[in-house]
């Protein structure tokens, strides 16, 4: 075997003999052809330790079983955009998408396109046996016309539309340098794959730009035929259609210098913006009381409403403090008039999930937002909403506190609206306990450090909104 394969295939539970070096694949798959000339490649250039092989979702999907190499799992029809993080990220590796048919011409087209056009160097390794091979044997978009299938038994017909030729596309593409169809059905045919592959595979390691190797293969499971038979179907059906050959081979001399990514956390604030100074902590301990290890939130309004800033402070105050904190931002077309809404978590040791589906705490800043989100907060969860425009409602569920604190009121009556969010942290500080005053303040007046003027008024938006959260909660009996 090549020495870019690893010794033994653990796929099968540490399987002894035949089984430690055999793939899943169906006899006469393509696939296992294609692996053994991409492994043969990557030994034979000297790149096994910097290759990054990025995996699909379909029939190839355990191919990080085999080739002993960096390898990734990207989601379905993302592979390419994946490939070009990692390619980003570190620009002397070699990095490899190896995909289907369904998975890149399907799902992943508009990856395909926009990775191709974009020309970073990357190598695509495309798989085309004509089917879904994996779910099932549906059609997919290079399925044949006429070609049985599972979701088109009599044929593909023209209202399907045309099997999409990828080669040809990509090639039409300023940012592909290097496109070529082989095919696996005789031994000229391997030679020719293995030698375009490497090929593909070299012009990428040289800086020369974005390649593209589209392999007919053979699924003999879904023709039902077996492996001498599917090779002869190929030639005489999938040729014709899918016509042999480079496409383009237009590799121009090392163009692409992508610079090396800098990790220096003082660069990033330098960019993004923050501080690197310590901030004073005023927790006496993570607020457990809520729960013992990760704080959900959920901040909803209307746009304007100033939702989003308040999530960004809280999750600031939570990291300030040594918490994890994650902020989750949802605009679209609700955020003009309706509800947009913003998720965040604030844990102990890390957020494993910042979504907040049910959260442990909503601050309502309109009526549709309590009505929409109140129904799912957690049992002993909190309620805080703008009394201002939202009525009273039940706890949505057991044990529920509902604190209406009028937020937009109290900001009119200070004079500035735009502070009614930071009337809702006062609040926020005074039903649950989250962070004391001090953590919410010191997030807030990092974030007016250019506009220290404004800082007093803030200071009073805050402990109005604590003081009537308290008052709510005294005349509710909390």
């Amino acid at each position: 075997m090549s020495p870019a394969f690893y010794s033994k295939f653990d796929r099968h539970s540490n399987g002894e003999g035949l089984k430690g070096n055999a793939t899943h694949y169906c006899p006469g798959c393509g696939h296992g052809l294609v692996h053994k000339f991409l492994a043969e490649a990557i030994a034979e250039l000297g790149i096994e330790d910097d290759t990054v092989l990025v995996s699909p979702v379909g029939c190839s999907v355990f191919a990080y079983y085999y080739i002993d190499v960096g390898n990734t799992q990207a989601a379905h029809g993302r592979a390419a955009a994946v490939a070009i993080g990692h390619k980003l990220a570190n620009p002397n590796a070699t990095v490899i998408a190896y995909q289907g048919d369904g998975d890149l011409a399907s799902i992943g087209l508009a990856e395909t396109i926009a990775a191709a056009q974009l020309g970073t160097p990357i190598t695509i390794i495309f798989i085309n046996n004509a089917i879904y091979g994996m779910t099932g044997g549906q059609m997919a978009p290079t399925t044949l016309m006429g070609q049985p299938t599972s979701t088109s038994p009599d044929g593909r017909k023209q209202i399907n539309g045309q099997p999409i030729k990828m080669a040809e596309q990509i090639a039409l593409l300023d940012g592909a340098v290097y496109v070529e169809r082989v095919a696996l059905f005789s031994p000229a045919e391997r030679n020719r794959a293995k030698k375009a592959i490497k090929k593909a595979i070299q012009l990428q390691k040289e800086g020369r730009g974005y390649t593209f190797v589209e392999v007919l293969a053979e699924c003999p499971t879904h023709l039902k035929m077996d492996s001498a038979e599917s090779e002869k179907w190929v030639k005489e059906n999938m040729v014709p259609v899918f016509p042999l050959g480079a496409k383009k081979d237009s590799a121009p001399d090392t163009w692409w210098k992508i610079e090396q990514p800098v990790f220096d956390g003082n660069k990033f604030v330098e960019i993004v913006g923050g501080t690197t100074d310590k901030t004073e902590r005023h927790c006496k301990g993570f607020p457990g009381h809520l729960h013992p290890s990760d704080v959900a939130l959920k901040l909803a309004g209307s746009g304007g409403d100033g939702a989003q800033t308040a999530a960004i402070l809280i999750a600031t105050a939570g990291i300030n403090e040594g918490f994890d904190g994650t902020h989750i931002p949802a605009y679209g077309p609700e955020s003009r008039g309706g509800t947009s809404y913003a998720d965040v978590h604030i844990a102990k040791d890390e957020v494993l999930n910042p979504a907040s589906p049910t959260p442990h705490i909503l601050i309502a800043y309109n009526a549709p937002s309590l009505t929409k989100f109140g129904p799912t907060v957690a049992k002993g969860g909190f309620v805080i909403f703008d009394s201002s425009v939202a009525g009273e409602i039940a706890p949505p569920a057991e044990g529920v506190r509902v604190i209406g604190v009028p937020f937009a009121e109290i900001a009119a009556d200070l004079g500035k609206m735009v502070v009614k969010n930071i009337v809702s942290l006062g609040a926020l500080a005074a039903a649950t306990d989250i962070f004391p005053r001090e953590t919410f303040l010191a997030a807030v007046k990092q974030a007016l450090k250019d506009k220290s003027k404004l800082i007093p008024l803030n200071e009073q938006a805050f402990d109005r909104g604590f003081k009537a959260a308290k008052e709510c909660m005294k005349a509710k009996g909390y």
